[in-house]
């Protein structure tokens, strides 16, 4: 009998410990760090700032009809401060498929296999249809990773916690404020590393136009990406997403780009950006 005891104590403490391993309470996540709308402004005017050009090749999938001959596209971005943009498409097969360029309040877009070409300002590109409605959205998911798409000066924005986000509203200038009864015209989600992961876009009703989601961020001109872990105290602001997931808010597709270089701060030259040299 006497044997017995040091195994069954043994025992004993080892279900013990077994049992108090189990429920060890989960690590959770610190809370956010306190940051201002205004703090939160300045750092997407700061990203902004450090490109001043960026030219770039992509390729697409799309869904939704949006393009009458491919569902894929392969296609190239110019942009230059403060607001120069252009796109150019091409099929597979390495047809033209659309270029759309965008300067100031202008646009100009051109579809090679329809032999049309549309132009105005950005407020009239809904009279191009589909293809002019799948640039707009392009220009939107673009727009988040040249740094177009910062907050205005004349426009109100507050912020809040959610979901361990930071969730920033924007509001369109006048003299009411930003208040509960005005629906935003944008709404942007920051992650702990304050990097932009979701762009909502809204309607003036507050109807949701565009859901746009970025991921894979990396360094501008790096090959590979950095795993969050290694990031460390490296400087954020010129960090961008290489893929961009996009919801059309109507209904009428989705779209995926995938960059496969970015180049910053380079020459762009007028004619890369659809303008008289």
């Amino acid at each position: 009998m006497r044997r017995a005891y040091p195994l069954t104590f043994l025992t004993a403490f080892w279900l013990l410990f077994t049992a108090c391993a189990l429920f060890v309470p989960k690590h959770e996540a610190p809370p956010l760090k306190q940051m201002t709308a205004e703090e939160l402004t300045e750092l997407l005017r700061q990203r902004e700032a450090a490109v001043h050009s960026l030219k770039g090749l992509f390729s697409a999938k799309v869904r939704g009809g949006f393009l009458p001959i491919a569902s894929r596209l392969e296609g190239a971005v110019y942009y230059r401060r403060p607001n120069a943009l252009r796109l150019r498409g091409f099929t597979p097969f390495g047809n033209e498929l659309f270029d759309f360029v965008q300067a100031d309040d202008l646009y100009k877009l051109r579809l090679p296999l329809e032999g049309k070409t549309y132009a105005g300002h950005q407020s009239d590109i809904k009279a191009g249809g589909k293809l002019a409605r799948f640039s707009q959205l392009s220009v939107w998911a673009v727009g988040g990773v040249v740094g177009i798409n910062s907050i205005a000066k004349d426009e109100m924005v507050t912020v809040v916690e959610e979901k361990g986000r930071y969730r920033l509203d924007v509001y369109a200038p006048t003299t009411e404020g930003a208040s509960p009864s005005r629906p935003p015209i944008r709404r942007l989600w920051f992650d702990r590393r304050l990097l932009v992961v979701q762009e909502d876009w809204f309607g003036s009703s507050g109807e949701v136009e565009a859901t746009i989601q970025y991921d894979d961020f990396r360094p501008l001109d790096e090959v590979g990406s950095i795993p969050e872990e290694d990031m460390g105290d490296q400087d954020v602001r010129l960090f961008r997403p290489f893929k961009i997931s996009l919801e059309d808010g109507r209904g009428q597709g989705s779209l995926q780009v995938t960059f496969h270089e970015m180049h910053h701060n380079q020459a762009i030259r007028a004619e890369d950006l659809g303008q008289a040299s």
